[in-house]
């Protein structure tokens, strides 16, 4: 991207992007984004969901190696330990978990697969666009604080993301594609642990990166997913009476 905009450029476009992010979560408070379980076909034409969900995930690798091709990464370097850990992430996104969600029959909204396509081409690309041009860390890079300490953030969002998703697809019967109250587990602090601990993951990654792009990526997944859950708290209270009423929205305890 260096060869299309300085670093002024480029960071002005981010500061831009995250404010456009911070537009988007005070719009999604007010209302859902239609899918999942707020679908509506009220938006226009529909898609397979499995099929716009993978779509839509392997954008972001698409985008991410066309700035910096996997034949370049320098795996064992800081900044390869980063793309290593991207690219666990979303190919477990992109392939393996669509491929295991029982949602049988149901679709998307075209617009809403073509808006995360738009999104994650975006975001993808500003950080290939980094680690391609821009990241200069230092050799000890991955012995410091912030390396670590987001790792560990990292790899506990993604164990947390990870383990709430398979109980939420564990609640389905093959054939089955109504909702559960989901029991047990972190699900006893909080309504939406997969999110928390998606937004935890991109937090971490964002420290260990030490990186404007990555920040940017974590305002965008709390922009998405703060209001989710804010909205998956107020569904589930309507649509199961006996809900627990100790339970949070994301952090336990407190909220």
């Amino acid at each position: 991207m260096s060869q299309y905009l300085s670093l002024q450029q480029y960071y002005l476009f981010i500061t831009c992007w995250s404010a456009i992010g911070i537009i988007t979560a005070l719009y999604l408070l007010k209302r859902e984004a239609p899918y999942g379980r707020y679908t509506s076909d009220k938006w226009g034409p529909m898609v397979s969901n499995k099929l716009g969900w993978i779509l839509m995930e392997t954008t972001v690798l698409v985008s991410f190696f066309a700035w910096q091709p996997i034949t370049a990464v320098q795996w064992t370097s800081p900044a390869g330990v980063m793309t290593g850990m991207f690219l666990v992430h979303y190919l477990h996104r992109s392939f393996v978990y669509p491929l295991m969600i029982r949602t049988r029959g149901k679709k998307m909204p075209l617009v809403i697969m073509l808006s995360a396509i738009l999104f994650n081409t975006i975001n993808g690309s500003l950080l290939g666009a980094w680690f391609a041009d821009y990241a200069k860390y230092p050799d000890n890079w991955l012995t410091s604080f912030p390396f670590i300490a987001g790792a560990l953030l990292f790899v506990t969002g993604m164990a947390v993301n990870w383990y709430a998703d398979y109980r939420l697809i564990h609640l389905r019967k093959k054939r089955e594609t109504g909702y559960k109250l989901p029991q047990g587990g972190i699900f006893e602090y909080v309504t939406s642990p997969n999110l928390m601990g998606e937004i935890l993951e991109w937090g971490g990654y964002a420290l260990l990166t030490w990186s404007a792009p990555a920040l940017a990526f974590f305002i965008w997944t709390c922009a998405n997913l703060v209001p989710r859950a804010v909205a998956n708290q107020r569904w589930y209270r309507q649509q199961f009476p006996a809900y627990p009423a100790q339970r949070r929205i994301l952090l336990p305890f407190i909220w």
